[in-house]
C-alpha cells in the first residue's frame, strides 16, 4: 500500500486484519508487536478510507475491527476517496491562483512583461481544469457502479 500513500506499519495492519475477523486493538498489538496507540492510529487511518470498520461483539466492552475482504469494494472506496481530496483541494487552489493571476493581469501597476507571464501561468491552470473534472467524473461512475458497465467485474473462472 506503500506505492499509494499509505505507510508500510499501517498496510501490514490492513493485511493482517484482511486474514482475520473482527479483531481488538490488544490482538492488533499481539499479532504485529506494534504499540497500542500506533495501532490506534492505523486503524484510525484505515477507518478514514472506510476500509476498516468498527463492529461490536455482544458481551465484549472492547471495539473491534474488521478489514473491508472485497476488492473492488476496497478499490471504490480507498480510490475515489484519494481522488475526491486531489480534486477539491487542486481546483480550490487552482480557483484561489486564478484569482490572484487575473488581479495582476488587470493591475495597471504591473509591467507587459509580468502580465504576459501571469496570463501564462493563468492559461496553464486553466487547461487543467479538464483533467479535474474528468477524474471527478471517474470518481462518479466508480461510486455508482457505471463503470462496470464498461469494466465488468470477471467472474472467478476468468483469468
Amino acid at each position: 500500500m506503500d506505492l499509494y500513500g499509505v505507510t508500510r506499519s499501517v498496510g501490514v495492519l490492513y493485511g493482517t486484519m484482511y486474514f482475520e475477523e473482527d479483531m481488538t486493538l490488544d490482538g492488533m498489538r499481539e499479532e504485529l508487536g506494534m504499540s497500542k496507540p500506533s495501532m490506534s492510529t492505523g486503524v484510525k487511518k484505515l477507518q478514514d478510507y472506510d476500509i476498516v470498520k468498527k463492529t461490536f461483539q455482544r458481551g465484549s466492552r472492547k471495539h473491534t475491527f474488521v478489514a473491508e475482504k472485497d476488492f473492488f469494494q476496497f478499490f471504490n472506496k480507498f480510490f475515489t476517496k484519494k481522488w475526491e481530496r486531489e480534486v477539491s483541494i487542486n481546483l480550490e487552489a487552482i480557483k484561489q491562483s486564478q484569482k490572484t493571476l487575473k488581479e495582476i493581469i488587470d493591475s495597471n501597476h504591473v509591467s507587459t512583461k509580468k502580465k504576459k507571464e501571469a496570463l501564462e501561468v493563468y492559461d496553464l491552470l486553466e487547461s487543467s481544469k479538464p483533467y479535474y473534472y474528468w477524474l471527478s467524473s471517474l470518481v462518479n461512475g466508480i461510486r455508482s457502479g457505471e463503470i462496470f458497465n464498461s469494466f465488468p467485474i470477471p467472474e472467478k473462472d476468468e483469468q
